[in-house]
């Protein structure tokens, strides 16, 4: 009774509202062990938040004026059951429900597309939105998936595929083009759809690769560099693409190429690696390059910290290697 008395004693000098659920303790109490969110999952839910909206009460498909009944944010089954005429449900139900979706969605795509894994939170959370809106099913069946399984660049394919899927019963929709082109955005890292057309191995060395790189330039203005198959003009275009972030990074100054596409014969004049980057075998490809007035150091550091695959850290010599392997793992080596 004495230990009663005495926690008596001590509850009674505590605040009234000291155990409510607004105070910060109990936040951190209640987050503590929770795993984090995966880093799909914040720009996912804004993306298609912004495109599917939200009613709280069932309502039936457009195109067929019935089944399947969906609510919230496009949810059209819940807890295994399928969304009837006259349910409803509250806000938090609804996007917590979407939360759920999109982990299915995420678990899926990473299983059909495994390289997707490898991505960035916008681009993992471009293609779950495009997959959320399409269905599993269309993804599997998709030409995007198989150009992406072939080991083609994202950055060259998510620009071309997804914009093909703005139909519904074979017309074209407004919203769905605009869609597409806001997940285009949000993968490209862009504010708005570029085109990305594909310059092919017959192109001509003016040909521009992307806003400030030439096609020569790839080739150091030689014909006998020129690329032999498209897939190595792709592979060229993604590091092309991470090229022009890093001279936006530092000013838009000049950026200077000094080896790109080496086929065997001058991969082996040069004195090349017998298995370099340079040769763009499937999969593969590399530049070495630097930017003009800027401490190769300063954006070798930058590019160790941005760019997801091989970094070969060629600054004491006065370059940057960028490349891709078969694999896409990330390397990062001294010369």
């Amino acid at each position: 009774m004495a230990a009663i008395a005495e926690l008596e004693a001590v509850l009674s000098k505590v605040a009234p509202d000291a155990f409510n659920r607004d105070q910060p303790w109990f936040k951190t109490w209640s987050q503590a062990g929770k795993q984090p969110d995966p880093i799909y999952l914040a720009p996912a839910e804004r993306i298609i938040k912004q495109w599917e909206g939200c009613k709280l009460i069932a309502y039936p498909d457009p195109g067929s004026g019935g089944d399947p009944w969906t609510i919230g944010w496009g949810t059209t089954n819940i807890n295994g059951a399928p969304v009837r005429q006259g349910d409803k449900i509250s806000q938090d139900l609804a996007d917590e429900l979407l939360r759920n979706e999109i982990h299915h969605v995420a678990s899926q795509l990473h299983k059909l597309i495994p390289i997707t894994q490898q991505y960035g939170a916008n681009q993992q959370a471009a293609l779950i939105s495009w997959a959320y809106n399409v269905g599993l099913g269309a993804v599997e069946d998709s030409t995007l998936r198989k150009r992406l399984l072939a080991c083609e660049s994202g950055q060259v394919v998510i620009p071309q595929e997804l914009p093909r899927w703005n139909k519904a019963g074979n017309r074209e929709m407004q919203g769905l083009t605009n869609r597409r082109a806001a997940e285009v955005a949000l993968f490209t890292g862009t504010t708005k759809q570029q085109s990305a057309p594909r310059f092919a191995p017959s192109s001509p060395f003016t040909t521009l690769v992307t806003p400030h790189i030439t096609y020569g330039e790839l080739c150091l203005g030689e014909d006998r560099r020129r690329f032999v198959n498209q897939a190595q003009c792709d592979i060229a275009t993604e590091l092309c693409t991470f090229l022009e972030k890093a001279r936006a990074q530092f000013g838009d100054k000049p950026l200077i190429i000094t080896s790109g596409h080496r086929p065997q014969a001058v991969n082996q004049s040069v004195g090349g690696a017998s298995n370099s980057e340079h040769l763009y075998k499937p999969g593969c490809g590399a530049i070495d390059w630097y930017i003009s007035g800027v401490p190769v150091q300063t954006v070798q550091n930058w590019c160790v910290k941005n760019w997801p695959y091989s970094t070969g850290l060629g600054a004491p010599k006065g370059f940057i290697h960028t490349g891709i392997r078969t694999g896409r793992p990330r390397v990062v080596w001294d010369y």
